[in-house]
């Protein structure tokens, strides 16, 4: 009892504040989201990252990740230590030559990202801007290719979850095979709910990681690279640790990873992909989130806030909504109460408007999208929001 208690008191999580529910926070954000019960008992055994029963299970997890895609024959899988970014700049690093031009079309936060880490690893890169609430444009895409023809790569990403816009990737990807560009698609927050068939669709990398729709918790990042293009990748990457090729090469020699792998990571992911297969793949999955993002925002709107987006280019993925104008309104405080109520919600990330965002992505349903409007609801209650309406210039 006395060893008991003291374990208790030396808890290195004693100090952290606990929800004031019996239940962990359910998190309605873009990643990390809320995982089953038997994707976190899946993190509780150590596994030797060299050990058979471990390379046997990555091996079992990239076959799974390439059926998502109908991949098998077309492209390959790379998994990479690390959040989704790490992944992105490896793609970015290992198919983009030294001397190529990739261009970026950018209409939120993570492409401006993709823009960035582009430029600083010293790849030539151009940007064709969009505003936040509208779709990438397939003309605007042509019109660039046609003008400057040393574009090499083009890079989008699928789902800006900055505002939770959905780009049009298929018509994004025509005009890239039209003009034989290679494309890169940052699918971080759409793999495994909206389609993607390699069949239908020609892509050179698709990037997208283990803490988003695959319901998995975060910590590795996976790149599906066309086998047309793999050869081309060796020895273009600066970095040792995110040089795709390598890593590739040396799972196929070896059956293992190069550095120490993320094994927890890894043995909760293929359990949620197990619970992915189980409830119906990626139709009842996309099924299950735009059930989800349908009643978060008509229970928004009856309790008067505003959707930041057009509802013909929302994503079911994450929703932006317009901060209240009553000066009652404080982000901090409102994102307490609901918290209170066992809810986690998400900041905004524009530049041009003001907003929160709610997730409808993780192993929730819509019996937790109607508790979270509640909380909503009580937590205006509590901030004295007499009306929701934003603040519109």
């Amino acid at each position: 009892m006395l060893q008991a208690q003291a374990l208790e008191i030396n808890h290195p999580l004693k100090d952290i504040a606990q929800p004031t529910m019996n239940r962990e926070p359910i998190l309605l954000t873009p990643g990390p989201l809320s995982t089953s019960l038997q994707t976190k008992l899946a993190m509780l055994r150590d596994w030797g990252s060299w050990d058979s029963e471990f390379n046997a299970i990555t091996a079992r997890l990239c076959e799974s990740l390439l059926q998502v895609i109908h991949g098998q024959d077309s492209h390959v899988v790379v998994p990479l230590q690390g959040s989704g970014t790490f992944s992105v700049e490896a793609a970015v690093a290992s198919l983009v030559p030294r001397n190529g031009h990739l261009l970026v079309l950018d209409n939120g936060a993570y492409s401006q990202r993709a823009a960035k880490l582009t430029q600083m690893m010293g790849r030539r890169c151009s940007t064709v801007s969009f505003a936040e609430d509208q779709i990438l444009c397939a003309k605007a895409l042509e019109r660039a290719l046609v003008d400057d023809a040393s574009i090499s790569h083009v890079l989008i990403v699928h789902c800006e979850t900055g505002s939770g816009l959905l780009n049009p990737l298929e018509a994004i990807a025509a005009q890239c095979e039209r003009f034989d560009k290679s494309l890169i698609v940052d699918a971080m927050s759409t793999f495994a709910a909206l389609p993607i068939d390699t069949r239908a669709l020609r892509f050179d990398a698709l990037v997208a990681a283990s803490g988003k729709c695959l319901e998995g918790v975060p910590g590795m990042g996976f790149v599906f690279i066309r086998r047309a293009v793999l050869s081309a990748c060796e020895g273009r990457s600066q970095s040792l640790a995110m040089d795709l090729f390598d890593q590739y090469d040396y799972m196929q020699r070896t059956g293992q990873w190069r550095f120490t792998p993320p094994t927890q990571v890894v043995a909760a992911l293929i359990e949620a992909i197990a619970q992915f297969e189980a409830e119906g793949g990626q139709p009842a999955r996309l099924k299950r989130y735009q059930d989800n993002c349908q009643t978060l925002i008509k229970g928004m709107l009856q309790l008067g806030f505003k959707p930041y987006l057009d509802a013909s280019v929302q994503a079911p993925i994450i929703v932006s909504f317009h901060a209240p104008a009553d000066p009652a309104y404080d982000f901090k405080r409102f994102y307490a109460a609901v918290r209170d109520r066992g809810f986690v919600l998400y900041p905004g990330k524009l530049t041009r408007a003001e907003t929160f965002r709610v997730g409808c992505i993780g192993a929730i349903g819509r019996r937790e999208i109607e508790q979270a409007l509640h909380a909503i609801e009580l937590a205006a209650k509590d901030l004295g929001l007499q009306n929701a309406q934003p603040l519109l210039t």
